[in-house]
């Protein structure tokens, strides 16, 4: 679905204060598939979702989405149909003060006609559970509702692949809950391809795949048996999740425990054991 061949993307280029976010960075994501992509701040993650759906195109190597590659300008209107972008904060996202007009901003701008923009309005607020504020304002909601109200307005073009950037980071553990839920089952039940931008290990091990950039490249992948390299993660500038620390350090002290530990019901099935 998504390849990344190569890439290397610098701020600035040409100019007097350079700086290179990305360095030969390969990547492939396949049709379905829920990625993570995790690293610290200035690692690189953000540049790499504009890279996906064209928004900047990179310095050398290729972005190519579903066989189209993004650096061609007849190329973008396709490209934006196919990965839809999520940023972090929600209320940067909003353009109408009714919820079902700001849904209906993505289909309208395809020029879809109003029974299709209609439909996919409905669909979208009901794939989020926000159906019944559509006739209210998004500025009265929570910040997690206010997410789930921009997933929405994503999803309504359709994608196939949608690209979270960093999108539950201002929200509070109760926000966090409701846009993951979305996310993973958008995923799990409409096979839809997720990428998720996040410095939030908890959140990583929800995915099929973990990638790890660190200084504007790829340091590892894999899926949640990464957790078992301390090493790699930590210099990464990470934290592994809690139940992972926590089993990282009982095995230090002794305790054999068996399996990948990475969810807290892992930790306890392992203590069990």
């Amino acid at each position: 679905m998504i390849e990344i061949k190569n890439v290397q993307y610098i701020y600035n280029a040409g100019g007097d204060d350079t700086k290179e976010a990305l360095r030969d960075v390969s990547l492939t994501v396949q049709d379905g598939e829920f990625v993570a992509l995790c690293g610290h701040n200035g690692s690189g993650k953000s540049t790499l979702a504009k890279l996906m759906n064209g928004l900047i195109e990179p310095t050398r190597g290729t972005v190519t989405v579903d066989g189209l590659v993004t650096s061609d300008k007849k190329n973008l209107f396709d490209i934006r149909k196919t990965v839809g972008v999520v940023f972090q904060n929600p209320d940067n996202q909003m353009v109408a003060s009714v919820i079902e007009d700001d849904v209906a901003f993505g289909p309208e701008n395809l020029g879809l006609p109003p029974a299709q923009i209609e439909e996919r309005v409905q669909w979208a607020l009901a794939s989020v559970g926000m159906q019944e504020h559509r006739k209210g304002t998004p500025f009265r909601l929570s910040g997690g509702q206010k997410q789930r109200i921009a997933i929405a307005g994503v999803l309504a073009i359709k994608p196939r692949v949608m690209v979270l950037d960093e999108s539950t980071a201002m929200l509070d553990p109760v926000g966090r809950e409701e846009v993951l839920e979305v996310v993973t089952r958008l995923n799990r039940e409409e096979g839809m391809t997720v990428i998720m931008i996040t410095h939030f290990m908890e959140e990583a091990a929800l995915a099929d795949r973990i990638v790890v950039l660190n200084r504007g490249m790829v340091a590892g992948e894999g899926g949640k048996e990464i957790f078992a390299d301390r090493a790699l993660i930590e210099n990464a500038g990470l934290e592994l999740p809690l139940s992972a620390r926590v089993a990282a350090d009982l095995r230090e002290r002794g305790l054999a425990l068996d399996g990948n530990v990475t969810l807290p019901e892992e930790l306890i099935n392992a203590l069990c054991r």
